[in-house]
């Protein structure tokens, strides 16, 4: 009982959470700005994004388990399915469960944030959480896998960047101000980076698998060209916003994980074996991460 909770645990991939949440936590903090904040929403949207991240670890543990992506050939640790402690059609059940708790959560955020008097924003929101959890189930699973047709990226972007930041903070503002563009953009682009970086790691057993991912599509040198842009792209965000926006002086310390994604890039860019970058994957993640508590920190200081 006790190695089968662990084997559920592990499918979950906890790891991956901090990298999740960044966009929720930027959002909320541009909430608190705009003296829009809302405890409850922030709870919500958190316990959703979550439920939306291990849905994608559950259906990327099962997508790749039966495609025999996962095989001896993947670097990192081994999946579920992969080592026989989870079965298919386990996996499956655990899939269908956190879509219903997922989309239980979202209903529930939509209500709090926007009541019974703004059916069409409403709506849309909930198409937002439908597409949610389609792209997460939909990356690895199925005939027309997207993730496997080199369009990861694309979603990666779209919904942990722009959907989580400017989502996320419309629900507390019900508004949308162009300077919220450029946190989302880093987000995002960093966000996309994550999965580029997994996707040059794994660029040998992809191509062996036939899961054209970008990399696979474009080569292993191209991809860290393209991953460099990701994260110069992301960097350039955050110049833009603390150039440009009404913030105190000491947003500048967020140029502390700008730092820390450049060292990266020194340790990436020279590699020429691809299973070394696995170490990689927590940095860029990490770092990410650290941007938006840095960034809640700085608007919360501000108020005080």
């Amino acid at each position: 009982m006790t190695s089968k909770i662990s084997a559920w645990i592990s499918a979950a991939r906890l790891r991956t959470l901090p990298l999740s949440i960044s966009g929720i936590v930027v959002g909320a903090a541009l909430a608190l700005k705009a003296d829009a904040f809302n405890s409850t929403i922030f709870i919500l949207s958190l316990l959703t994004t979550i439920g939306l991240q291990v849905l994608s670890n559950f259906a990327n543990d099962y997508g790749d388990g039966v495609k025999g992506t996962d095989n001896e050939d993947r670097v990192g640790p081994m999946r579920a399915i992969q080592s026989g402690m989870i079965t298919d059609a386990e996996m499956k059940k655990g899939i269908i469960l956190t879509v219903i708790l997922t989309f239980l959560m979202a209903v529930a955020l939509i209500y709090v944030s926007f009541g019974q008097d703004n059916f069409i924003i409403s709506l849309i929101f909930l198409v937002l959480g439908i597409g949610g959890i389609a792209a997460a189930i939909l990356y690895t699973v199925g005939k027309s896998a997207y993730g496997y047709k080199g369009l990861g990226d694309v979603f990666v972007f779209i919904f942990f960047g722009l959907v989580s930041v400017l989502g996320s903070t419309f629900l507390y503002t019900q508004e949308l101000q162009i300077m919220y563009i450029f946190p989302a953009l880093a987000i995002g682009l960093w966000s996309t980076a994550v999965l580029n970086l997994n996707n040059l790691r794994d660029v040998v057993g992809d191509q062996n698998a036939n899961k054209n991912t970008l990399v696979v599509k474009m080569g292993y040198n191209n991809g860290k060209k393209y991953h460099a842009g990701l994260i110069f792209g992301g960097i350039l965000a955050v110049l833009v916003y603390g150039l440009y926006a009404e913030i105190p002086l000491y947003y500048w310390v967020t140029l502390i994980p700008c730092a820390l994604l450049i060292g990266h890039l020194k340790r990436v860019l020279p590699e020429k074996m691809p299973v070394r970058l696995d170490p990689e994957l927590k940095k860029v993640a990490l770092s990410t991460f650290l941007f938006s508590v840095m960034f809640l920190g700085i608007i919360v200081a501000s108020s005080i």
